[in-house]
């Protein structure tokens, strides 16, 4: 990715840009992403708080070895928190905000928080791990054909 794929607005996790709202109630600032927004204008977003999570919060996972994001999507498997609780609503309606901003601003690119069971985009967490697969709302974006890049 170059700073050349980045047009206009661009969708960015707000954990990245140092915004404490992570499920720990900490952020996951990432200079790199600084670097990429220069010049643009971020959106900074957290799926989890658009969907009504408090923060701090119980971590979540996708509840599936195999599933991940695009499976919550199909409405194949669940996103589970460490108490147990079904949280896919509220997930499914933070990515649903996401992309309703995305869409009003013509954003074309997500720079999104690798690992995150909303966000991740190459990988999400399970049992403490990254494994391959993408979050909730990075499936929700590239389903409208949002172009969507992983940064830890």
């Amino acid at each position: 990715m170059s700073t050349e794929d980045i047009k206009e607005s661009v969708i960015v996790s707000a954990c990245l840009l140092g915004i404490n709202c992570r499920y720990d109630g900490k952020d996951a600032r990432s200079a790199t992403v600084e670097d990429l927004l220069k010049g643009r204008t971020p959106l900074p977003m957290c799926p989890e708080e658009l969907g009504g999570l408090p923060t701090p919060r119980n971590k979540a996972e996708i509840n599936s070895t195999t599933g991940d994001g695009i499976d919550v999507l199909k409405g194949q498997v669940q996103v589970i928190d460490e108490a147990g609780t079904d949280v896919t609503a509220e997930f499914l309606r933070g990515a649903k905000k996401v992309l309703k901003a995305a869409e009003a601003k013509g954003v074309k690119v997500a720079l999104l928080k690798e690992g995150s069971p909303s966000c991740g985009v190459n990988a999400v967490s399970k049992d403490g791990k990254k494994v391959s697969g993408v979050g909730v709302t990075t499936a929700m974006l590239k389903e409208a054909g949002i172009a969507t890049y992983g940064l830890d």
